[in-house]
Protein backbone atom coordinates (compact mmCIF):
# COMPACT_ATOMS: atom_id res chain seq x y z
CA UNK A 1 0.00 0.00 0.00
CA UNK A 2 1.44 3.66 -0.48
CA UNK A 3 2.35 5.46 2.48
CA UNK A 4 0.89 8.76 3.31
CA UNK A 5 1.82 11.57 4.73
CA UNK A 6 -0.26 14.37 6.23
CA UNK A 7 1.10 17.62 5.61
CA UNK A 8 -1.41 20.36 6.97
CA UNK A 9 -4.70 20.24 9.07
CA UNK A 10 -6.99 20.43 6.29
CA UNK A 11 -5.70 16.41 5.41
CA UNK A 12 -3.97 17.08 2.63
CA UNK A 13 -1.22 14.48 1.94
CA UNK A 14 1.59 13.50 -0.38
CA UNK A 15 2.83 10.12 -0.73
CA UNK A 16 6.31 9.44 0.95
CA UNK A 17 8.05 7.50 -1.70
CA UNK A 18 11.53 9.02 0.19
CA UNK A 19 12.18 10.62 -3.46
CA UNK A 20 11.82 13.83 -5.18
CA UNK A 21 12.19 11.73 -8.31
CA UNK A 22 8.84 11.21 -9.72
CA UNK A 23 9.40 7.72 -11.51
CA UNK A 24 9.27 6.44 -7.78
CA UNK A 25 5.34 8.15 -7.71
CA UNK A 26 2.31 5.79 -8.75
CA UNK A 27 -0.18 6.19 -11.94
CA UNK A 28 -3.57 7.78 -10.33
CA UNK A 29 -6.40 5.98 -12.24
CA UNK A 30 -9.87 7.42 -11.97
CA UNK A 31 -12.68 5.47 -12.08
CA UNK A 32 -12.95 1.80 -10.84
CA UNK A 33 -15.27 0.76 -13.73
CA UNK A 34 -14.32 -1.84 -16.58
CA UNK A 35 -11.56 0.01 -17.87
CA UNK A 36 -10.09 1.24 -14.42
CA UNK A 37 -10.27 -2.15 -13.29
CA UNK A 38 -8.10 -3.38 -16.33
CA UNK A 39 -5.96 -0.30 -15.90
CA UNK A 40 -5.16 -1.56 -12.60
CA UNK A 41 -4.78 -4.81 -13.64
CA UNK A 42 -2.13 -4.35 -15.75
CA UNK A 43 -0.26 -1.90 -13.83
CA UNK A 44 -0.33 -4.72 -10.75
CA UNK A 45 1.14 -7.22 -13.80
CA UNK A 46 4.10 -4.85 -14.32
CA UNK A 47 4.76 -4.11 -10.92
CA UNK A 48 3.69 -0.49 -11.48
CA UNK A 49 2.90 1.31 -8.10
CA UNK A 50 -0.79 2.99 -8.88
CA UNK A 51 -3.91 4.24 -6.83
CA UNK A 52 -7.74 3.79 -8.09
CA UNK A 53 -9.84 6.54 -7.28
CA UNK A 54 -13.49 5.95 -7.02
CA UNK A 55 -16.25 8.00 -6.25
CA UNK A 56 -18.94 5.69 -5.27
CA UNK A 57 -18.76 3.24 -2.49
CA UNK A 58 -18.25 0.38 -4.49
CA UNK A 59 -16.45 -0.50 -7.86
CA UNK A 60 -19.29 -0.25 -10.65
CA UNK A 61 -21.26 1.87 -9.39
CA UNK A 62 -22.25 3.53 -12.66
CA UNK A 63 -22.95 0.00 -13.87
CA UNK A 64 -25.05 -0.50 -10.92
CA UNK A 65 -27.02 1.93 -12.22
CA UNK A 66 -28.32 -0.14 -15.55
CA UNK A 67 -27.41 -3.54 -13.85
CA UNK A 68 -31.04 -4.89 -15.18
CA UNK A 69 -29.88 -4.39 -18.69
CA UNK A 70 -28.37 -7.28 -20.91
CA UNK A 71 -25.43 -6.77 -23.11
CA UNK A 72 -25.54 -8.15 -26.48
CA UNK A 73 -21.34 -8.88 -26.01
CA UNK A 74 -21.20 -12.69 -24.59
CA UNK A 75 -18.49 -12.83 -21.75
CA UNK A 76 -15.60 -13.60 -23.76
CA UNK A 77 -15.02 -9.99 -25.21
CA UNK A 78 -16.16 -8.12 -21.52
CA UNK A 79 -13.32 -9.62 -19.37
CA UNK A 80 -9.85 -7.99 -19.69
CA UNK A 81 -6.64 -11.20 -20.24
CA UNK A 82 -4.73 -9.91 -17.89
CA UNK A 83 -7.41 -9.15 -15.32
CA UNK A 84 -8.42 -12.95 -16.17
CA UNK A 85 -5.05 -13.99 -15.75
CA UNK A 86 -4.55 -12.59 -12.22
CA UNK A 87 -8.07 -13.59 -11.43
CA UNK A 88 -7.41 -17.24 -12.15
CA UNK A 89 -4.37 -17.50 -10.41
CA UNK A 90 -6.37 -16.94 -7.47
CA UNK A 91 -9.00 -19.64 -8.43
CA UNK A 92 -11.24 -17.35 -10.35
CA UNK A 93 -13.72 -19.48 -12.61
CA UNK A 94 -14.44 -17.63 -15.44
CA UNK A 95 -18.31 -17.31 -16.43
CA UNK A 96 -19.21 -19.20 -19.65
CA UNK A 97 -17.74 -17.70 -22.35
CA UNK A 98 -20.90 -17.33 -24.59
CA UNK A 99 -23.35 -16.33 -22.10
CA UNK A 100 -24.32 -12.64 -22.05
CA UNK A 101 -24.56 -11.17 -19.12
CA UNK A 102 -26.51 -8.17 -17.37
CA UNK A 103 -24.43 -5.52 -16.09
CA UNK A 104 -25.40 -6.92 -12.51
CA UNK A 105 -23.32 -9.98 -13.46
CA UNK A 106 -20.57 -8.17 -15.20
CA UNK A 107 -19.68 -6.28 -11.64
CA UNK A 108 -20.50 -9.37 -8.77
CA UNK A 109 -19.17 -11.99 -11.42
CA UNK A 110 -16.17 -10.11 -12.44
CA UNK A 111 -15.53 -6.62 -11.57
CA UNK A 112 -16.02 -7.33 -7.63
CA UNK A 113 -13.54 -10.52 -7.81
CA UNK A 114 -11.25 -8.55 -9.64
CA UNK A 115 -11.11 -5.61 -7.47
CA UNK A 116 -10.79 -7.70 -4.32
CA UNK A 117 -7.62 -9.15 -5.61
CA UNK A 118 -4.54 -8.57 -3.22
CA UNK A 119 -2.79 -6.72 -5.98
CA UNK A 120 -5.91 -4.22 -6.12
CA UNK A 121 -7.53 -4.06 -3.28
CA UNK A 122 -5.05 -2.07 -1.19
CA UNK A 123 -4.82 0.53 -3.78
CA UNK A 124 -8.59 1.23 -4.25
CA UNK A 125 -9.37 4.61 -2.66
CA UNK A 126 -13.41 4.84 -2.26
CA UNK A 127 -15.98 7.85 -1.68
CA UNK A 128 -13.13 9.74 -3.47
CA UNK A 129 -14.53 12.34 -5.61
CA UNK A 130 -11.74 14.20 -7.55
CA UNK A 131 -11.78 17.81 -7.72
CA UNK A 132 -9.32 18.78 -10.02
CA UNK A 133 -5.98 17.59 -11.46
CA UNK A 134 -3.15 19.96 -12.03
CA UNK A 135 0.74 20.19 -12.18
CA UNK A 136 2.37 20.24 -8.92
CA UNK A 137 3.60 24.12 -8.11
CA UNK A 138 2.28 24.97 -12.47
CA UNK A 139 -0.60 26.51 -13.26
CA UNK A 140 -2.11 25.37 -17.09
CA UNK A 141 -0.05 28.87 -18.42
CA UNK A 142 3.55 27.75 -16.98
CA UNK A 143 5.40 25.90 -19.47
CA UNK A 144 9.20 25.09 -18.08
CA UNK A 145 9.67 22.55 -15.79
CA UNK A 146 6.12 21.05 -16.80
CA UNK A 147 6.97 17.61 -18.23
CA UNK A 148 9.21 16.50 -14.96
CA UNK A 149 6.15 18.03 -12.59
CA UNK A 150 4.35 15.29 -10.92
CA UNK A 151 0.57 15.29 -11.28
CA UNK A 152 -1.40 16.75 -7.83
CA UNK A 153 -5.13 15.21 -7.78
CA UNK A 154 -7.42 16.84 -5.61
CA UNK A 155 -10.01 14.17 -3.95
CA UNK A 156 -13.40 15.04 -1.78
CA UNK A 157 -13.22 12.99 0.95
CA UNK A 158 -16.03 13.27 3.97
CA UNK A 159 -15.75 16.85 3.14
CA UNK A 160 -12.40 17.52 3.26
CA UNK A 161 -9.61 17.92 0.64
CA UNK A 162 -7.02 15.21 -0.09
CA UNK A 163 -4.14 16.13 -2.31
CA UNK A 164 -2.50 12.81 -3.95
CA UNK A 165 0.89 12.99 -6.21
CA UNK A 166 1.44 11.24 -8.85
CA UNK A 167 3.81 10.55 -12.19
CA UNK A 168 0.63 9.70 -14.43
CA UNK A 169 -2.82 9.99 -14.60
CA UNK A 170 -5.41 7.75 -16.20
CA UNK A 171 -8.79 9.44 -16.48
CA UNK A 172 -11.36 6.60 -17.27
CA UNK A 173 -14.36 8.04 -15.32
CA UNK A 174 -17.10 7.55 -18.26
CA UNK A 175 -20.01 9.88 -19.20
CA UNK A 176 -23.05 7.61 -17.75
CA UNK A 177 -23.29 10.39 -14.46
CA UNK A 178 -23.18 13.27 -17.18
CA UNK A 179 -26.38 12.78 -19.26
CA UNK A 180 -27.35 14.59 -22.00
CA UNK A 181 -30.67 17.08 -21.83
CA UNK A 182 -33.43 16.46 -23.74
CA UNK A 183 -33.26 20.10 -25.57
CA UNK A 184 -32.81 19.52 -29.18
CA UNK A 185 -30.09 21.93 -28.85
CA UNK A 186 -28.43 19.93 -26.11
CA UNK A 187 -28.73 22.60 -23.64
CA UNK A 188 -29.94 22.79 -20.16
CA UNK A 189 -32.67 24.81 -19.33
CA UNK A 190 -33.87 26.08 -16.26
CA UNK A 191 -37.22 24.45 -16.47
CA UNK A 192 -35.83 21.21 -17.01
CA UNK A 193 -33.60 20.96 -14.30
CA UNK A 194 -36.52 22.11 -11.94
CA UNK A 195 -38.38 19.07 -13.70
CA UNK A 196 -36.27 16.37 -12.47
CA UNK A 197 -38.68 14.79 -10.33
CA UNK A 198 -40.60 13.82 -13.34
CA UNK A 199 -37.49 12.96 -16.02
CA UNK A 200 -35.61 9.86 -15.42
CA UNK A 201 -32.14 9.82 -17.47
CA UNK A 202 -30.57 6.37 -18.46
CA UNK A 203 -32.54 2.77 -18.36
CA UNK A 204 -34.86 2.78 -15.47
CA UNK A 205 -35.52 -0.97 -14.03
CA UNK A 206 -39.13 -0.60 -14.27
CA UNK A 207 -39.86 -3.79 -12.48
CA UNK A 208 -38.99 -1.92 -9.26
CA UNK A 209 -41.12 1.20 -10.40
CA UNK A 210 -44.18 0.22 -11.57
CA UNK A 211 -46.13 2.56 -9.45
CA UNK A 212 -44.41 5.34 -10.94
CA UNK A 213 -45.04 4.28 -14.72
CA UNK A 214 -48.62 2.27 -13.99
CA UNK A 215 -51.59 3.94 -15.76
CA UNK A 216 -49.66 7.41 -16.71
CA UNK A 217 -49.16 9.33 -19.87
CA UNK A 218 -45.07 8.40 -20.33
CA UNK A 219 -42.51 9.88 -22.77
CA UNK A 220 -39.90 7.75 -23.75
CA UNK A 221 -36.98 10.01 -25.62
CA UNK A 222 -34.46 8.49 -27.43
CA UNK A 223 -34.08 7.07 -30.85
CA UNK A 224 -31.64 4.24 -29.42
CA UNK A 225 -31.63 0.33 -28.15
CA UNK A 226 -31.92 2.05 -24.55
CA UNK A 227 -34.89 3.77 -25.89
CA UNK A 228 -36.24 0.49 -26.99
CA UNK A 229 -35.25 -1.31 -24.02
CA UNK A 230 -37.13 0.88 -22.11
CA UNK A 231 -40.02 0.63 -23.91
CA UNK A 232 -40.35 -2.99 -24.13
CA UNK A 233 -39.98 -3.36 -20.23
CA UNK A 234 -42.38 -0.47 -19.83
CA UNK A 235 -45.29 -2.57 -22.26
CA UNK A 236 -44.69 -5.83 -20.29
CA UNK A 237 -44.80 -4.32 -16.74
CA UNK A 238 -47.91 -1.94 -16.29
CA UNK A 239 -50.35 -0.41 -18.67
CA UNK A 240 -49.28 3.60 -20.11
CA UNK A 241 -50.00 5.45 -22.89
CA UNK A 242 -46.93 5.45 -24.56
CA UNK A 243 -45.04 8.05 -26.63
CA UNK A 244 -42.01 7.44 -28.61
CA UNK A 245 -40.54 10.92 -29.42
CA UNK A 246 -37.55 10.71 -31.94
CA UNK A 247 -35.57 13.06 -34.27
CA UNK A 248 -35.39 10.43 -36.53
CA UNK A 249 -37.08 11.10 -40.15
CA UNK A 250 -39.25 8.06 -39.78
CA UNK A 251 -40.38 5.65 -37.00
CA UNK A 252 -38.90 2.82 -39.78
CA UNK A 253 -35.06 4.29 -38.98
CA UNK A 254 -35.07 3.07 -35.25
CA UNK A 255 -35.75 -0.73 -36.17
CA UNK A 256 -32.50 -1.47 -37.88
CA UNK A 257 -31.91 -4.58 -39.75
CA UNK A 258 -34.81 -6.71 -37.49
CA UNK A 259 -34.38 -10.77 -39.34
CA UNK A 260 -31.73 -9.55 -41.65
CA UNK A 261 -29.83 -8.04 -38.68
CA UNK A 262 -26.00 -9.97 -38.27
CA UNK A 263 -26.76 -9.47 -34.63
CA UNK A 264 -30.20 -11.66 -33.82
CA UNK A 265 -30.94 -10.49 -30.66
CA UNK A 266 -30.38 -6.92 -31.68
CA UNK A 267 -32.55 -7.96 -34.71
CA UNK A 268 -35.20 -9.61 -32.29
CA UNK A 269 -35.47 -6.15 -30.27
CA UNK A 270 -35.98 -3.75 -33.75
CA UNK A 271 -39.18 -6.69 -34.76
CA UNK A 272 -40.73 -6.18 -31.10
CA UNK A 273 -41.09 -2.80 -31.53
CA UNK A 274 -42.33 -2.63 -34.77
CA UNK A 275 -44.89 -4.86 -33.91
CA UNK A 276 -45.36 -2.76 -30.46
CA UNK A 277 -46.12 0.28 -33.05
CA UNK A 278 -47.76 -1.33 -35.92
CA UNK A 279 -50.29 -2.65 -32.70
CA UNK A 280 -50.88 0.72 -31.36
CA UNK A 281 -49.48 0.20 -27.78
CA UNK A 282 -47.01 2.91 -28.96
CA UNK A 283 -47.21 6.12 -30.33
CA UNK A 284 -44.42 7.72 -32.38
CA UNK A 285 -43.49 11.05 -32.31
CA UNK A 286 -41.00 11.73 -35.11
CA UNK A 287 -39.20 13.86 -36.06
CA UNK A 288 -40.04 16.07 -33.12
CA UNK A 289 -37.38 18.81 -32.06
CA UNK A 290 -38.00 19.59 -28.17
CA UNK A 291 -37.45 23.13 -27.77
CA UNK A 292 -39.26 23.68 -24.02
CA UNK A 293 -40.60 21.70 -21.25
CA UNK A 294 -42.80 23.24 -18.83
CA UNK A 295 -44.56 22.19 -15.39
CA UNK A 296 -47.85 21.05 -15.03
CA UNK A 297 -50.13 20.75 -12.35
CA UNK A 298 -49.63 16.66 -12.95
CA UNK A 299 -46.44 16.86 -15.04
CA UNK A 300 -44.92 18.07 -17.94
CA UNK A 301 -46.00 19.32 -21.24
CA UNK A 302 -43.53 18.83 -24.21
CA UNK A 303 -43.27 21.75 -26.61
CA UNK A 304 -41.54 21.51 -29.97
CA UNK A 305 -41.33 21.32 -33.76
CA UNK A 306 -43.12 18.56 -35.01
CA UNK A 307 -43.13 18.30 -38.58
CA UNK A 308 -42.54 21.83 -39.02
CA UNK A 309 -45.24 22.83 -37.24
CA UNK A 310 -45.92 23.94 -33.38
CA UNK A 311 -46.66 20.51 -31.28
CA UNK A 312 -47.36 20.51 -27.57
CA UNK A 313 -47.99 16.74 -25.97
CA UNK A 314 -48.42 16.86 -21.79
CA UNK A 315 -47.12 13.64 -20.29
CA UNK A 316 -46.70 12.94 -16.54
CA UNK A 317 -43.35 11.37 -16.89
CA UNK A 318 -40.63 11.77 -19.29
CA UNK A 319 -37.34 8.93 -19.52
CA UNK A 320 -34.39 10.10 -21.37
CA UNK A 321 -32.45 8.39 -23.41
CA UNK A 322 -30.50 10.85 -24.81
CA UNK A 323 -27.15 9.94 -24.47
CA UNK A 324 -24.16 11.22 -22.13
CA UNK A 325 -21.44 13.99 -22.25
CA UNK A 326 -18.05 13.90 -20.61
CA UNK A 327 -16.96 15.99 -17.56
CA UNK A 328 -14.10 17.98 -18.26
CA UNK A 329 -14.38 20.62 -15.34
CA UNK A 330 -12.17 19.14 -12.86
CA UNK A 331 -9.34 19.14 -16.12
CA UNK A 332 -8.87 22.84 -16.47
CA UNK A 333 -5.69 23.16 -15.54
CA UNK A 334 -4.55 20.12 -17.01
CA UNK A 335 -3.48 20.50 -21.13
CA UNK A 336 -5.66 18.47 -23.65
CA UNK A 337 -6.25 18.38 -26.81
CA UNK A 338 -9.93 17.55 -27.60
CA UNK A 339 -12.26 17.36 -30.62
CA UNK A 340 -14.59 20.80 -30.78
CA UNK A 341 -17.15 18.28 -32.63
CA UNK A 342 -17.51 15.01 -30.16
CA UNK A 343 -15.97 16.00 -27.35
CA UNK A 344 -13.77 12.98 -27.97
CA UNK A 345 -9.69 13.00 -27.76
CA UNK A 346 -9.36 14.81 -30.33
CA UNK A 347 -6.95 12.19 -32.88
CA UNK A 348 -9.85 9.54 -32.13
CA UNK A 349 -12.35 11.71 -33.55
CA UNK A 350 -12.23 10.85 -37.08
CA UNK A 351 -12.00 6.91 -36.28
CA UNK A 352 -15.31 7.09 -33.66
CA UNK A 353 -17.27 9.61 -35.59
CA UNK A 354 -20.64 8.46 -35.87
CA UNK A 355 -21.60 10.10 -38.96
CA UNK A 356 -19.12 7.72 -40.22
CA UNK A 357 -18.45 4.82 -37.97
CA UNK A 358 -20.86 2.16 -36.23
CA UNK A 359 -19.21 -0.10 -33.09
CA UNK A 360 -18.03 -2.52 -35.49
CA UNK A 361 -15.89 -0.12 -37.68
CA UNK A 362 -13.77 1.65 -35.10
CA UNK A 363 -10.51 -0.02 -35.41
CA UNK A 364 -8.40 -0.66 -32.84
CA UNK A 365 -5.85 2.12 -31.17
CA UNK A 366 -3.89 2.83 -28.46
CA UNK A 367 -1.22 5.09 -26.46
CA UNK A 368 -0.03 6.88 -29.17
CA UNK A 369 -3.90 8.09 -30.25
CA UNK A 370 -4.70 8.58 -26.98
CA UNK A 371 -2.10 10.92 -25.80
CA UNK A 372 -2.69 14.33 -25.12
CA UNK A 373 -0.09 17.53 -24.95
CA UNK A 374 0.35 17.24 -21.15
CA UNK A 375 2.90 14.58 -20.89
CA UNK A 376 1.24 11.23 -19.14
CA UNK A 377 -2.02 12.25 -18.87
CA UNK A 378 -4.61 9.87 -20.71
CA UNK A 379 -8.39 9.95 -21.14
CA UNK A 380 -9.75 6.59 -21.81
CA UNK A 381 -12.59 4.50 -21.82
CA UNK A 382 -16.24 5.79 -22.81
CA UNK A 383 -14.44 9.41 -21.91
CA UNK A 384 -11.81 9.19 -24.91
CA UNK A 385 -15.12 8.94 -27.15
CA UNK A 386 -16.69 12.20 -25.52
CA UNK A 387 -20.17 12.15 -26.83
CA UNK A 388 -19.97 9.61 -29.55
CA UNK A 389 -21.93 6.11 -28.82
CA UNK A 390 -20.27 3.78 -30.61
CA UNK A 391 -17.54 2.86 -27.90
CA UNK A 392 -16.55 -0.78 -27.28
CA UNK A 393 -15.62 -2.36 -23.84
CA UNK A 394 -13.10 -4.84 -25.96
CA UNK A 395 -11.45 -1.92 -27.32
CA UNK A 396 -11.36 0.69 -23.80
CA UNK A 397 -9.18 -3.07 -22.27
CA UNK A 398 -7.06 -2.34 -25.45
CA UNK A 399 -6.13 1.24 -25.09
CA UNK A 400 -5.23 0.88 -21.20
CA UNK A 401 -2.93 -2.14 -22.25
CA UNK A 402 -0.95 -0.26 -24.23
CA UNK A 403 -0.70 3.01 -22.05
CA UNK A 404 0.35 0.94 -19.06
CA UNK A 405 3.28 -0.87 -21.36
CA UNK A 406 4.01 2.67 -22.78
CA UNK A 407 4.04 4.08 -19.06
CA UNK A 408 5.94 0.90 -17.65
CA UNK A 409 9.01 1.55 -20.35
CA UNK A 410 7.79 -1.19 -22.85
CA UNK A 411 7.31 0.86 -26.24
CA UNK A 412 7.55 -1.95 -28.70
CA UNK A 413 4.13 -2.88 -26.90
CA UNK A 414 2.66 -0.02 -26.82
CA UNK A 415 2.64 0.02 -30.53
CA UNK A 416 1.57 -3.24 -31.06
CA UNK A 417 -2.77 -4.00 -31.60
CA UNK A 418 -3.51 -6.93 -29.82
CA UNK A 419 -7.46 -6.64 -30.26
CA UNK A 420 -9.61 -9.15 -32.85
CA UNK A 421 -13.15 -8.75 -32.68
CA UNK A 422 -16.35 -9.43 -35.11
CA UNK A 423 -16.91 -6.83 -37.33
CA UNK A 424 -20.27 -6.05 -36.42
CA UNK A 425 -22.02 -3.02 -33.72
CA UNK A 426 -22.91 -3.38 -30.48
CA UNK A 427 -25.17 -2.31 -27.85
CA UNK A 428 -27.06 -3.43 -24.39
CA UNK A 429 -30.08 -5.02 -24.45
CA UNK A 430 -32.60 -6.48 -21.77
CA UNK A 431 -34.55 -8.58 -24.04
CA UNK A 432 -34.85 -12.02 -22.88
CA UNK A 433 -31.87 -14.22 -25.12
CA UNK A 434 -31.76 -18.13 -25.23
CA UNK A 435 -28.77 -19.99 -26.03
CA UNK A 436 -28.95 -19.14 -29.84
CA UNK A 437 -28.72 -15.66 -29.11
CA UNK A 438 -25.21 -15.79 -27.81
CA UNK A 439 -22.85 -15.51 -31.04
CA UNK A 440 -23.75 -11.44 -30.62
CA UNK A 441 -21.03 -9.19 -29.31
CA UNK A 442 -20.87 -5.85 -27.56
CA UNK A 443 -20.16 -3.71 -24.89
CA UNK A 444 -22.08 -1.19 -22.36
Amino acid sequence: MINFNIIDKSSCCIPNNGSNDIDHLPVAIIGAGPIGLAAAAHLADRGEPFILVESGEKVGSNIRQWGHVRLFSPWKYNIDKIARKLLENNNWIAPPADELPLGKELVELYLEPLSELPQIHPHILFNSIVTAVSKKGLDKMKTAGRENASFVIYLKQDGTTTRVEAKAVIDASGTWSHPNPVNTDNVWTIEEKVLLEHIYYGIPNIATMRDKYNDKRVAVIGGGHSAINTILELTESGSQELFWIMRKKKVEDAYGGEEKDALEARGELGSRIHHLVDSGKVKPITPLYIQQLKETATGVRIIGQFNGKHFEQEVDEIIANTGSRPDFSFLREVRLSVDAGTESVEALSTLIDPNLHSCGTVRPHGEEILRQPEKNFYIVGMKSYGRAPTFLMATGYEQVRSVVAYLSGDIEASKAIELDLPETGVCSTNIKVSQADSSCCGAC
